[in-house]
């Protein structure tokens, strides 16, 4: 049994331009001649990483990457206070991804996505049943309002982190915690540093906080890249990740036709397991795994392990 794919480079990378003056950087890598499989990064706002092309066998599949909007190699980078992120939402993604297959000449592909990159996995799935052949799914975030209590309430996450939730927090004078997105929102958005720059890391650490299940190094993010990340994350948390207002389990009958495999950790604080099981609930031809000894994060060995399975599996 593979363990972890051999680390590849691209053959094959460039920018797309895909309208509202936005260009997305996209790579491909494997098999030029491989089953195509679309990899969707988490975030938002993370960009790629290239272990994320070790999840698949490069002689089997023609594997595409890319930094979706504002983040990443694409440009211009949400890094730049100037930018704006007014043609950054869901939709735009989800256009973004058809006009990648299209300029790639893809008919139809595997959509792999992790976190952030199952929500936008499942919307792009739901608005193009007929381009995908499958969806792989680890750590799922429907983007529900409980979803959003349990991350930025004290009556969840923080529960298990309080010394990180205590940091978090410390930043906002208390007539402003009753809404803690409004109050960091006003921050980030702030065009002078001094402001924006300590509460995009105060952001970002509360988002990276509970990554693993066991600690790990947070990521060495220079500002800007820190700033684009917490631009890009809390401009999605903060308008529900633009999905409808019936939100993603109302969709899934358009899909459920389609093989998939979830994945989730036991103990995944981020997304945790209970929004798995409500999407194998209305999903029930989905193959559920529930990893007893994992957190979040994508190369844990209990996880990494099932997802490579499944797209050993699904190759075919």
């Amino acid at each position: 049994m593979i363990d972890w794919y051999p680390k590849t480079e691209p053959y094959d990378s460039g920018l797309l331009a895909v309208g509202d003056g936005n260009e997305i950087y996209w790579e491909t890598c494997g098999n030029p001649a491989g089953k195509p499989a679309l990899f969707l990064h988490g975030g938002p706002g993370g960009g790629l990483l290239p272990d994320h092309r070790r999840f698949f066998d490069p002689d089997a599949y023609r594997i595409v990457l890319f930094d979706q909007r504002n983040c990443g190699r694409s440009r211009p980078h949400a890094g730049d206070p100037a930018v704006s992120l007014r043609h950054n939402t869901t939709p735009h993604l989800v256009a973004d991804i058809e006009r990648l297959r299209e300029h790639l000449g893809v008919e139809r592909w595997l959509v792999f996505g992790g976190s952030w990159g199952t929500t936008l996995g499942l919307a792009y799935a739901q608005a193009h049943p007929g381009r995908v052949t499958g969806l792989v799914l680890r750590g799922v975030w429907l983007v529900r309002p409980g979803d959003q209590a349990w991350s930025f309430t004290p009556s969840g996450a923080a529960h298990l982190f309080p010394a990180e939730w205590a940091a978090f927090v410390a930043p906002i004078p208390a007539e402003e915690r009753h809404d803690l997105i409004a109050a960091y929102g006003r921050r980030i958005a702030d065009p002078d540093p001094a402001v924006h720059l300590p509460a995009a890391r105060a952001w970002m650490g509360w988002e990276l906080s509970a990554n693993t299940l066991l600690p790990v190094a947070p990521p060495d993010l220079d500002d800007a890249m820190l700033l684009g990340f917490a631009r890009i994350t809390h401009h999605y948390i903060a308008n529900g990740a633009f999905l409808p207002d019936e939100g993603l389990l109302a969709g899934i009958d358009r899909i459920r036709h389609l093989p998939a495999v979830i994945v989730n950790g036991r103990y995944d604080i981020k997304t945790p397991p209970g929004q798995a099981w409500a999407l194998h609930q209305a999903w029930p031809e989905a193959e559920l795994h529930i990893v007893e000894d994992a957190g979040h994060g994508g190369s844990e060995p209990g996880i990494r392990s099932l997802l490579i399975q499944a797209t050993d599996r699904l190759r075919s």
